[in-house]
């Protein structure tokens, strides 16, 4: 029986349209949009481009500054819709809602965090290292459940312990990539930020 893997698929789509929909909800402006898809975009073809590297792609990064530099909402979008999106090549699955979510959080997280993100680079690439961490441990609950229908700890430890040359993989990615993309697009996004929060003052003055 797999009623515990199915009832934690439906949670995590949930969750996914919840935090979907409230963002959906809130008023961005286009600019807010636009670097938003741009951002998604990266992290698609980003993966598409790795894709003969399992565990080497830049998406977390991209995901991690698109939460940093655009917003917690921001960081939520590019990684559930990046999840989603490359997934039509890629495959889609059970996997699928818990991709999104994962690189969602990742995102999102890193938005609630960027005030300290953006100040240390010790710290972001802490981060980018634990969120590879962080998203290894999170989708091997999905393995066992989806392999065995519930629960087993020491199934857990065997599926981490398997993926473990993957997840330092993914891990050390994460980092590289923080580094080499951090500045030039995290100086792009803040000057184009800038520049949309100048305009959108002068606007107002004037109406």
């Amino acid at each position: 029986m797999r009623t515990t893997a199915l009832a934690i698929l439906v949670a995590a789509i949930l969750v996914c349209y919840i935090i979907l929909y409230i963002i959906e909800k809130k008023r961005t402006g286009i600019h807010h949009i636009i670097l938003t898809a741009v951002m998604t975009a990266m992290s698609i073809a980003g993966r598409f481009v790795f894709a003969v590297i399992p565990g080497f792609k830049p998406v977390t990064a991209i995901v991690v500054l698109a939460g940093i530099y655009i917003g917690a909402d921001a960081g939520f979008l590019c990684g559930s819709l990046t999840a989603l999106i490359s997934n039509c090549y890629f495959g889609q699955g059970p996997w699928s809602p818990f991709q999104m979510l994962c690189w969602g959080m990742i995102g999102a997280i890193a938005g609630i965090m960027s005030k300290y993100l953006k100040k240390s680079s010790i710290l972001l690439v802490i981060y980018g290292a634990l969120a590879g961490v962080a998203y290894s441990f999170i989708m091997d609950i999905y393995t066992v459940l989806w392999s065995l229908g519930k629960w087993s700890f020491g199934f857990y430890l065997t599926a981490l312990a398997t993926a473990l040359p993957f997840t330092i993989e993914y891990a050390v990615s994460n980092v590289l990539f923080l580094l080499l993309i951090s500045k030039p697009v995290g100086a792009k996004l803040e000057h184009v930020m800038a520049k949309a929060s100048s305009y959108s003052v002068d606007y107002k003055r004037k109406i």
